[in-house]
């Protein structure tokens, strides 16, 4: 296995980013919210919400070249990282690590490791108003939150939700 790490690349990386988002939306959904919430992330991947997102992905990338790095093995987008561009760290008043995403033959490879850092290099470039980064991490899910825990990050606030009628 020979991954390679590069900013994403609209022309040739389009498809499999979607397929990543959609296996990381799924994943979401499946493994943290019991059903309910599965069948609400799988109802709203749609051919529009495919346009929509990656339409989105698209302006991020034109702010900032490096906010979406990719991992490819053999041509195929294995992960990916996607870090928010500069312009919209105010959101969280820091840099935000928005998705990532490794496929599950890749996991324990070190993948996840180089994208976390591929984040972080973005984050460091970025002029933020507090030196941080943030990302939202169900409490629930033991893998991440340990994997996030190695790589020095640390609780942080708590996000709630509710629905928007």
């Amino acid at each position: 296995m020979s991954v390679e790490y590069r900013p994403y690349d609209p022309a040739t990386d389009a498809d499999g980013l979607y397929a990543c988002k959609r296996a990381f939306e799924r994943g979401l959904g499946e493994n943290t919210g019991g059903a309910a919430k599965a069948a609400a992330y799988d109802e709203k991947l749609t051919d529009d919400y495919r346009r929509r997102w990656l339409d989105w992905v698209d302006r991020c990338v034109a702010d900032d070249p490096d906010c979406v790095t990719v991992a490819v093995d053999a041509a195929d987008v294995v992960g990916y990282v996607f870090c928010l561009p500069e312009r919209l760290a105010f959101v969280w008043d820091a840099a935000v690590l928005n998705e990532l995403y490794v496929a599950p033959a890749h996991r324990g490879t070190g993948v996840a490791d180089a994208l976390v850092e591929a984040a972080i290099a973005v984050a460091e470039s970025q002029d933020l108003p507090i030196d941080r980064i943030v990302l939202d991490v169900d409490p629930a899910n033991e893998r991440a939150r340990a994997f996030y825990d190695r790589h020095g990050f640390e609780p942080w606030g708590e996000m709630v939700s509710r629905p928007v009628p």
